[in-house]
């Protein structure tokens, strides 16, 4: 129950303002609606005139999205040693994909016993090999780490990256600016095909109605 003096109204089926309490129920009676308050700490306190049922209901379907949103990583463990084999290594690759696609990180590590911290490198190419294997879902936050007696590396979700769009080919745009070749005009079906003349060049040919001059036999300057 509103017990205020006045309040001030907003939405679509009022004329914004300020109204007296009495007249704001009287204006959602007649609607057959009813008057709820939606900023109650405001000066006056900000109230519409709606339907209160489908409000709550409204509001619920609201808050249920919120918590589904608010979904929370968690750090999921996954424990190693070094003498881990492949059967075990595959079953707990298949874990941690199941893991990082949830959203959570996953926590590695290879616990050395006794003399087994002899043998660091073993457990450091485990890891590694373990980053190989989970590269489509997760990513290596770091190298791996000493803590004690455990080699430890941290694993991130990988978020879904977009494939880049193709650049053009060089000079495809400088193809598409040429003029177009005008087509060669085409022979009528059945017209037999056309002969070009064809020039030949001789070397050392005299230019045509110019005739060599004839050896005349010397006269004789004697008779």
């Amino acid at each position: 129950m509103i017990r205020v003096p006045e309040v001030r109204l907003v939405g679509d089926n009022v004329e914004p303002g300020v109204y007296r309490t009495e007249e704001a129920l009287r204006m959602a009676e007649d609607q057959s609606l009813d008057l709820v308050e939606i900023s109650p700490n405001a000066a006056p306190p900000v109230c519409r005139i709606i339907d209160y049922n489908k409000f709550l209901y409204e509001k619920k379907k609201k808050e249920k999205e919120m918590k589904a949103n608010a979904h929370k990583s968690e750090v999921k463990e996954i424990r190693f040693t070094p003498n881990t084999d492949d059967h075990d290594f595959d079953f707990k690759a298949k874990h941690a994909e199941k893991f990082l696609k949830e959203g959570n990180k996953v926590k590695t590590y290879v616990q050395f016993k006794g003399r087994a911290i002899m043998f660091k490198e073993r457990g450091e190419l485990i890891l590694l090999k373990f980053a190989e294997r989970l590269s489509e879902v997760g990513a290596l936050e770091g190298m791996p780490t000493m803590e004690g007696k455990r080699m430890i590396a941290i694993f991130a979700p990988k978020s879904a990256k977009k494939k880049p769009a193709k650049e053009p080919k060089e000079g495809g745009e400088q193809q598409q600016a040429q003029a177009p070749r005008e087509p060669r005009p085409q022979q009528p079906a059945g017209a037999p095909p056309v002969r070009r003349p064809i020039e030949i060049k001789y070397a050392n040919r005299p230019p045509q109605g110019d005739k060599p001059a004839e050896n005349k036999p010397a006269e004789n300057s004697g008779n």
